[in-house]
């Protein structure tokens, strides 16, 4: 940045704005001819403790978290799908704090359900209650900007075909490498490691990456150090991003925020 004084929240915030103030703006702040390599971390499941402390690392280096939140989460009666989501969640109250200092909130779906197994009906009944629920939360939220990101990454033909009538694009599995974001980009696949700790997995597929000539890596994890399925060390990822925004060719960037500026 040119603007010594401006504060780390403030750019951040300065990064929403670019993406939501149309093509114009958006491409100012995001299109860099000299990238070659775009880095997502996607963190799932909206672990209070572990996004807090996420989103401080990445804004020690002027970026934006990508946390994916359940809609229903932070309700008293809700289910807990396995013991890796018996850690205490934030609200969306959080949610739109973390959102106003710059980072993006996406949905994960409305109970964390595998919508590849569930009937088709219930499926995209879940689904829509998510986005409403999210519509009325969460400020700004408009679906037609928005990334689903699916449940245990678990999709099918006919739910994909069906849900990209409702939002920008959607995250499913299972493959860690994309092309570089570009307009019309609509099915987002990741990979992910578990349950036990990630961090050699995630630096080793990291490594692989860096050594093609270029794409989008799309790496989901979940919560920090003990917390969730597949845990990563706060200070690996310090480590990495650290490392990351040294190389000039690489952006890590958000879903949300890489195809807004398309």
């Amino acid at each position: 940045m040119n603007t010594p004084s401006l504060t780390r929240r403030d750019f951040l915030k300065n990064l929403g704005a670019a993406a939501l103030l149309g093509p114009v703006a958006a491409a100012c702040k995001t299109e860099h001819p000299a990238k070659t390599h775009f880095i997502t971390l996607s963190f799932d499941d909206g672990f209070r403790k572990s996004s807090i402390k996420t989103a401080e690392i990445f804004e020690k280096y002027n970026l934006s978290a990508c946390i994916n939140v359940i809609a229903t989460a932070h309700h008293p009666d809700f289910v807990l799908p396995d013991e890796y989501h018996d850690v205490p969640v934030g609200d969306f109250g959080l949610w739109n704090e973390l959102q106003e200092r710059g980072h993006e909130i996406m949905p994960h779906g409305y109970m964390h359900a595998n919508l590849k197994e569930a009937p088709i009906e219930r499926a995209k009944d879940l689904i829509l209650r998510c986005l409403d629920y999210f519509s009325r939360e969460l400020k700004g939220f408009e679906p037609q900007k928005a990334i689903f990101n699916f449940p245990y990454n678990a999709s099918s033909p006919e739910i994909e075909a069906w849900l990209v009538e409702h939002v920008k694009a959607f995250r499913t599995g299972y493959a860690p490498i994309n092309p570089a974001p570009h307009a019309g980009q609509t099915r987002l696949t990741c990979t992910s490691h578990g349950p036990g700790n990630i961090d050699r997995h995630l630096t080793n597929e990291i490594d692989n990456f860096l050594a093609l000539p270029s794409g989008w890596l799309i790496y989901n994890t979940h919560g920090l150090d003990d917390e969730g399925w597949g845990p990563l060390s706060a200070t690996v990822l310090d480590q990495l991003l650290a490392r990351l925004t040294a190389i000039d060719t690489v952006e890590v960037i958000p879903t949300g925020r890489a195809l807004a500026a398309l």
